[in-house]
């Protein structure tokens, strides 16, 4: 039995020529990774029971890891010397909740959305199955969690819930010779036909929402900020105020779903809702001056429960379409408004133009704050008066 010092680096790029390679792992005694000629890796503890050689499996790697193992095994020592039989003390299936704990350790933290995911899986799915064994979870189990969270939250957090926990278990499936995944297709809430949206706030609904936003804290401000920029809620919401330099918002790689770096110079509309600069603070948009803002739904229904008229279904999504539509509104040619929103232009010109576009982004987002004031202050636009103009022709 050759005798390996077992590290994360030995066990991620450990091979076997054979059926299966077993390396046993030095300062460890009868612990092994077992290495299968597909590339399956399990964690092995062998001992000796009644004068028999045994063997159990500890998990697979690296759903489990190197040091978890190592844990487990001594347990499974300990157990022994005992006298008990370490299969019997040591028989604690993966739940599911492990499992996502692990997927988001190895997974979910290099995610934009790691924060938001692993909330989700906390407030409604580790309550209903999180302390179930995962091998235990049916599909019906999985419809009845849906059907609930659609009840109670909407087909949208259903279909969000649904595709997390199609990338955990989907990515357990990949780390174990057993498992397989009880989602399959046709479990979406919303048909992806229905999925796609179209709504713009109409010039009424912008003055409505405009209008409330002034009375909402940090959480109406971020409503006429995503309005006067198009930017995405996330990248509004967890906005810091060293990003700005001057009215010069730079949206960090890491942040920006195209993971590029966006510039966003700011009207001067959009620098009056961020208002000025306090100090030792992080976040420009922030309730307690300690964490970016958060709790959306909840604030979204305190919102609409002080309008005083219902603008009926309406998502903070909308308001970056209707930005979009503003731009077009207001005569900013094409390439420009998608360039503000931080589309990535394709075809030739993303590899041979490098013009960073400042300017016409900048002159972009002032369009777009002219025409909302004009909407909110009930005055006609430029297009409206060439209208009538010609019509008077």
């Amino acid at each position: 039995m050759p005798q390996h010092n077992l590290t994360d680096r030995f066990c991620s790029g450990a091979k076997s020529t054979e059926v299966q390679t077993d390396y046993f792992d030095e300062g460890h005694p009868g612990l092994a990774l077992r290495v299968g000629r597909s590339g399956s890796k399990n964690w092995c503890y062998l001992f000796t029971l009644g004068g028999k050689r045994q063997r159990m499996t500890l998990g697979t790697y690296p759903a489990t890891s190197l040091k978890r193992a190592r844990t487990l095994a001594d347990e499974a020592r300990a157990s022994l010397k005992a006298g008990h039989d370490p299969r019997t003390v040591l028989a604690k299936p993966d739940t599911l909740r492990s499992v996502c704990e692990e997927w988001g350790f190895r997974e979910s933290a290099r995610l934009r959305t790691g924060a938001e995911r692993h909330a989700i899986l906390v407030r409604l799915v580790y309550p209903t199955l999180g302390a179930r064994p995962i091998s235990e979870i049916r599909r019906s189990d999985i419809v009845r969690l849906l059907d609930t969270i659609s009840d109670e939250r909407g087909p949208a957090m259903a279909d969000r819930t649904l595709a997390i926990l199609r990338s955990i278990l989907n990515w357990y499936a990949s780390r174990s010779d057993d498992f397989h995944s009880p989602i399959v297709r046709g479990m979406a809430r919303i048909k992806s036909r229905e999925r796609a949206r179209s709504r713009i706030l109409t010039d009424d609904e912008l003055r409505l929402v405009w209008s409330v936003a002034g009375n909402q804290g940090a959480f109406g401000r971020l409503i006429r900020f995503l309005l006067l920029t198009g930017a995405r809620r996330s990248e509004a919401a967890e906005m810091k105020w060293i990003e700005l330099d001057g009215a010069d918002w730079l949206l960090p790689a890491a942040r920006n779903k195209t993971k590029l770096d966006l510039l966003r110079p700011l009207s001067a509309q959009a620098m009056t809702v961020l208002g000025p600069r306090p100090d030792d603070v992080t976040w420009v948009f922030t309730i307690d001056g300690v964490r970016a803002l958060q709790g959306f739904s909840e604030l979204k229904s305190k919102f609409d429960r002080a309008m005083p008229e219902v603008i009926p279904d309406w998502r903070l999504h909308d308001l970056r379409r209707t930005s979009r539509s503003l731009m077009s509104r207001a005569g900013v040619p094409t390439d420009h408004a998608e360039r503000v929103l931080g589309h990535v232009i394709g075809g030739v010109r993303a590899v041979y133009d490098r013009h960073d576009f400042r300017d016409e982004k900048a002159e972009a987002l002032a369009k777009l704050a002219r025409q909302i004031d004009r909407i909110i202050s009930g005055r006609p636009t430029v297009l409206t008066l060439r209208r009538v103009e010609r019509a008077n022709d």
